[in-house]
């Protein structure tokens, strides 16, 4: 009678059980008590076992249990939800502004140069398209279609978010008073967009205190547009960094791409200059203020100075100025700069971490007292034997990553008056790994959904796999094609530091 008081079941039918005798055990007393206690085992697991044995009620019961810890608003994470943006109209081709190799608007096909994996270069998004290119939607390597209205990138400066999708960028503002509101929406372009940049803070200059700036790029093209108050967008231009852009982004008002190739590509906000400058082959960088900070593999590191947009008189070149060379000379594969707070006493205290293709991790200050003489050596850590991939100095952390299968090393870092010191010095933390989520589509960024959430990872893999995002795991739920969930990070500096 316990085992058939529900009709049609498998016990109706069947004695022997080759199922988890554990999870049976739950079953075979709601089978006789009619009552479900889910609290110390997986609900998940347990509804696969009565599916199998198609115990309905059991089902129902455990269906509500999942519904309890499930919500369609999220968790206290869930900020906001915008829906997909309308499809909007072709863009009107337009002219490069500078490249060699454009003729009468039309380019012929290239080829993508690898692209080297570092600190802050982000992977490259695949095969995509360039100005002028025939098809208007991408094309998967089998030959079949893609879904254009697939969300590929996101990125936020302040209170507001860029949003890519395959052919068009769609720019976001929140306010307290109104929310979420979309206030931009580009042209739908000719190629696939690879990169976004964003800067939602325009300081004065000659787009006025307003303005609002936002750029996309594919292979080696970049678009500029200007956004005013009322959301209209101006495009300000097209320009060529003649080789594939493998990094887009903001210093102050100055629009920034670059390729490890040893390319950088500066556009100026006062004077409306597209410059290219050739550098020693890039590997990391990072930037500081108004400065651009340059990891190279010969083991320098570089600063330009974009606000002031300094140019030799001799050859029009931007002025490139080492900082630091490393003792070993090995290549700088990872960067980050910390500048302490600002004080009438000791002025900017700059320090700057950096790992190298050895395995190296280093630390160097600037003195405020000692400008004119350099950066001095200050910390050497060999604890890595793989190249280091990233590294990241903060108030009071010190971490790097290496290679290895992404082995990750902590420090505490010690601060007397705001400023690093050996006194007790950097004390080592934590050393640990971090296993990659698969890269299943092949695209970086937040490509692998129609809908980004925050909380919910669906797969890990035990083996090292290209990572998407640095190597912080990425979570993926699929849904309704083109929306975007936002979420509320607490810490700002952490967020702008990973892309967030």
């Amino acid at each position: 009678q316990t085992l058939m008081w529900v009709p049609d079941s498998f016990f109706s039918r069947w004695i022997f059980i080759d199922r988890d005798p554990s999870l049976f055990a739950t079953i075979l007393n709601f089978l006789r008590t009619k009552e479900l206690y889910p609290r110390s085992i997986s609900v998940h697991m347990l509804m696969h076992e009565a599916e199998f044995y198609g115990i309905t009620p059991l089902v129902r019961k455990l269906q509500l249990c999942d519904e309890l810890d499930r919500s369609s608003c999220g968790n206290v994470l869930f900020n906001g939800y915008l829906p997909p943006p309308v499809y909007p109209a072709k863009r009107r081709n337009r002219h490069s502004v500078a490249g060699s190799q454009f003729m009468a608007g039309r380019v012929a096909p290239a080829e993508r140069a690898p692209v080297r994996r570092s600190n802050t270069m982000p992977p490259n998004l695949g095969n995509s398209g360039i100005l002028g290119r025939a098809s208007t939607e991408e094309r998967t390597p089998g030959g079949q279609l893609s879904d254009t209205g697939m969300v590929r990138i996101i990125c936020g400066h302040h209170n507001w978010i860029a949003v890519a999708y395959a052919q068009f960028v769609v720019c976001y503002r929140v306010k307290e008073s109104t929310g979420w509101q979309q206030v931009f929406t580009s042209p739908r372009l000719d190629w696939v967009i690879d990169r976004v940049a964003l800067n939602a803070k325009v300081m004065a200059g000659s787009l006025g205190d307003n303005d609002k700036m936002v750029a996309v790029a594919s292979g080696t093209e970049i678009i500029l547009w200007a956004i005013c108050p009322d959301g209209n967008g101006n495009e300000i231009g097209v320009f060529s960094l003649n080789v594939p852009v493998e990094a887009l982004f903001f210093v102050g008002n100055q629009l920034i791409a670059t390729s490890h190739t040893g390319k950088v590509g500066v556009w100026n906000a006062v004077t409306k200059h597209w410059q290219n400058q050739d550098v020693v082959p890039i590997s990391s960088y990072d930037t500081a203020g108004s400065f651009l900070i340059l990891g190279c593999n010969n083991g320098s590191i570089y600063y330009i100075d974009v606000q002031k947009f300094p140019l030799r008189m001799k050859d029009n070149d931007l002025l490139v100025t080492e900082l630091y060379r490393d003792p070993t000379e090995d290549a700088i594969t990872a960067l980050s700069v910390y500048l302490t707070p600002k004080t009438s006493d000791s002025g900017n205290w700059i320090e700057i971490a950096y790992g190298t293709s050895s395995g190296t991790v280093r630390v160097i200050v600037q003195h405020p007292e000692t400008v004119g003489s350099g950066p001095q050596l200050f910390q050497t850590f060999s604890v890595h034997r793989s190249p280091v991939t990233k590294i990241m100095l903060s108030e009071k952390h010190l971490i790097s990553v290496c290679a290895d299968n992404n082995h990750v090393r902590t420090w505490t870092v010690t601060r007397f008056r705001g400023m690093i010191s050996t006194q007790p010095g950097s004390t080592p933390l934590t050393s640990f790994k971090i296993l990659s989520l698969d890269d299943v589509d092949g695209h970086g960024g937040c490509s692998a959904g129609t809908e980004i959430g925050c909380v919910k990872c669906v797969q890990w893999t035990a083996r090292p796999s290209r990572p998407s995002w640095s190597t912080s795991a990425r979570a993926r739920v699929a849904s309704a094609p083109g929306r975007v969930a936002t979420c509320s990070v607490a810490t700002a500096t952490a967020a702008s530091r990973c892309g967030t």
